[in-house]
């Protein structure tokens, strides 16, 4: 990403196009002018008081650097943390769940699972709804879809009474077998609306109708305790763009790495849950597919958190059950990995002595001690700091100025309990800190079957560049790719995505010929709703829908997703799919069963419009030794030692040089280890290599 334009007056016939992305420290800006190819990118600290302010901010420094019109923006993709920060704060909305009579404790016993079986100590987190809040209606449908006892509208009545007497501001309703017929649940919200008009109301049914009442449950209280929240922010959202001028619908990026409007996005609000960390790969991938990088570990490193991702064949990897704080998240989303390290990661001395870093973080307020805004705890970035990878040129555009004695002041706390040097003590922070993300890619590397050997790193984010390639070479991996600008490859993500929905419908048949035509019929019917969907987002051009199941053998607990072929459906082809189901086993759990007889339970179908096709200028590469700035002094782990600063402006294609080095830019700076051979290439993207 280059050809970041240096200012100037507004021009007419300019066609911007906007990707946002709200982190935890700072918010991005990429923004691409179409008919140019300009590229603009920029960083703005958030300002959690008030949130959406720092959008405005960030805008207007945009008109003003570079020469950037709001009211010819064609295209605004938004990413934020809202709807995830609310939750892992808990500051949502106060709900009721309305469940089967007998069934109350459906979200108290979920699984049965502990979060970490070798612990005496470990809990299971508190449920989102207290239990003086669940309230059985005596109701029952039947597996096959029928009514077996209507729902009791007295008690309902009662119970919604209760429920606002109790300060409900909303009703979750989740009653058994609605994934068969949501009839019961609807009837419920109708009188609900009727009794208490002042409450929303949402129903497990069309939030996500998949079977396993937890699952189902769960998914619908993480929409509705997010929503009051992620509607009030949306409802500002749009009124401001609008009070600017801004001519463009507003898209959100979606947990599943697509895009949905903002009208839906206060509905469907856990969607959207993790829409930051998917929007971040999906840029990787973009990326990814441009330099001609099949096999790609990301690894997004912002203020609070470290997240990793696999992209395979240029193309992420998707999957369900991705935790939102303590709590599981059951519709497709891009698989991402996390941990509690990022940049402002919190160090300490525990009661035994022990050093540690996060999962606290110092955020945007105060910060890391270094930046000045009034913290005083050492954090990652202030190690890297005293280590000298850090301070040698302004951050996030020229808004922070990097202190360096405050600093030393804040690791040499730590390092006088510790009774070490500072220097030395900042290491062990930077070694603590890419030691837990080393022990979180092995597990991601394991859960996948893949040999990270194979596999080239790609740093984003504001620290991604700082940790990255030491986590490459703590990991055997050969290949570093850091994008030309790192920093903001969320934004980018955003601007890049297509429109996405996702669908589904529970079958649970086994699979044989005579079952084909209701697996075809659920996909008629999921391809006519993906369709209906798109339009609905403003998508008027052809949709590509893509098709799968969860299958598992008869006897299994669990299913796993299996890729389908419209083809196979088609021509009644019920082999195709079982050898399609059998290849999938084979590949996660290194066996299958070719006579074992097969159950599917879900049908599953993605609608995608495409987003505009993009793309970057390519130069050719020159090779020729890259001259630095300066030389400086760096803290390598054993000893100080003068090592070359480079400036990635003056950095061309083709040139090259050997580290330990640091390499500076408005958005990060690149900690480039010894050992490590350097090239840009013709995408400016920076390669590091490692010696065998």
């Amino acid at each position: 990403m280059d050809g970041v334009i240096t200012g100037g007056e507004a021009q007419s016939g300019t066609d911007w196009k906007v990707g946002v992305d709200i982190g935890g420290t700072f918010i991005d800006f990429c923004a691409l002018e179409a008919n140019s190819g300009r590229v603009a990118s920029l960083k703005v600290l958030t300002t959690p008081e008030d949130p959406g302010a720092e959008l405005m901010t960030g805008l207007a420094l945009l008109g003003e650097r570079e020469g950037f019109d709001p009211t010819h923006m064609t295209r605004f993709v938004h990413g934020t943390t809202v709807g995830i920060n609310t939750i892992i704060q808990r500051k949502g909305a106060p709900l009721a769940l309305f469940t089967n009579a007998g069934f109350e404790d459906v979200i108290e016993l979920a699984r049965l699972r502990m979060p970490d079986m070798y612990s005496l100590f470990c809990a299971r987190p508190d449920p989102l709804i207290a239990r003086d809040m669940v309230f059985g209606i005596p109701a029952r449908m039947r597996a096959d879809g029928s009514e077996s006892q209507a729902p009791d509208m007295a008690a309902v009545e009662r119970a919604v009474m209760a429920a606002k007497a109790n300060g409900a501001q909303g009703i979750i309703v989740s009653f058994l077998h609605a994934w068969r017929n949501g009839a019961q649940e609807a009837s419920v919200k109708l009188a609900v609306a009727r009794l208490a008009p002042d409450l929303f109301v949402f129903t497990s049914a069309e939030v996500w109708p998949v079977i396993r009442e937890y699952e189902r449950s769960s998914t619908a209280i993480l929409n509705g305790y997010v929503h009051p929240r992620v509607s009030g922010y949306l409802t500002a959202l749009e009124e401001r763009l609008k009070r600017r001028g801004v001519p463009a619908r507003p898209m959100l990026t979606k947990s599943n790495g697509g895009l949905m409007n903002a009208a839906e996005g206060k509905r469907a609000c856990v969607n959207m849950l993790l829409s930051g960390t998917a929007s971040g790969v999906i840029g990787a991938s973009w990326l990814a597919r441009q330099a001609g990088e099949d096999k790609v570990l990301t690894l997004d490193i912002g203020g609070t958190s470290a997240d990793f991702a696999l992209i395979i064949g240029g193309e992420a990897q998707f999957g369900t059950g991705e935790l939102i704080g303590e709590f599981p998240l059951h519709i497709p989303s891009v698989s991402v990995s996390s941990i509690g390290v990022g940049g402002g990661s919190i160090a300490s001395v525990d009661a035994q002595g022990v050093l540690r870093v996060g999962p606290e973080s110092a955020g945007s307020t105060p910060g890391p001690a270094c930046y000045g805004r009034g913290g005083t705890q050492a954090t990652v970035t202030d190690a890297m700091v005293v280590c000298g990878w850090l301070g040698h040129s302004e951050m996030a555009y020229g808004q922070l100025r990097i202190d360096t004695g405050l600093a030393h002041s804040a690791v040499g706390e730590l390092a006088a309990r510790l009774g070490r040097p500072v220097e030395q003590t900042a290491q062990a922070i930077l070694d603590i800190a890419v030691s837990e993300m080393f022990v979180e890619v092995e597990k991601l590397a394991s859960r996948a079957g893949v040999d990270l050997r194979e596999f080239t790193l790609m740093p984003f984010g504001g620290g991604g560049p700082m940790l990255g390639a030491f986590l490459a070479r703590e990991l055997g991996m050969k290949r570093v790719m850091a994008p030309r600008r790192p920093g903001v490859v969320s934004a980018l993500g955003g601007l890049v995505a297509d429109l996405r929905g996702d669908f589904i419908r529970t079958i649970f048949s086994p699979l044989t010929a005579a079952s084909l035509p209701e697996i075809r019929e659920a996909f008629d019917a999921l391809a006519q709703e993906g369709r209906d969907w798109l339009a609905a987002q403003g998508h008027d051009a052809a949709a590509e829908l893509t098709l799968s199941c969860d299958m598992r053998y008869l006897g299994q607990s669990y299913e796993i997703e299996v890729v389908l072929s419209p083809q196979w459906l088609a021509d009644a082809d019920p082999e195709a799919i079982e050898q399609a189901f059998h290849r999938t086993h084979e590949q996660l759990y290194d066996f299958h069963d070719p006579d074992g007889e097969i159950e599917l339970v879900n049908v599953r179908l993605s609608a995608i419009g495409a987003g505009p096709k993009l793309s970057f200028p390519e130069t050719d590469e020159i090779g020729a030794a890259a001259i630095p700035a300066r030389r400086l002094s760096v803290y390598t782990g054993a000893s100080l030692e003068v090592v070359d600063l480079h400036d990635r402006q003056t950095l061309v294609p083709g040139s090259t040089f050997r580290g330990p080095a640091v390499v500076v830019q408005e958005d990060t700076t690149f900690a480039i280890p010894a050992g490590a051979q350097a090239r840009v290439d013709r995408h400016l993207n920076l390669l590091l290599t490692f010696a065998e």
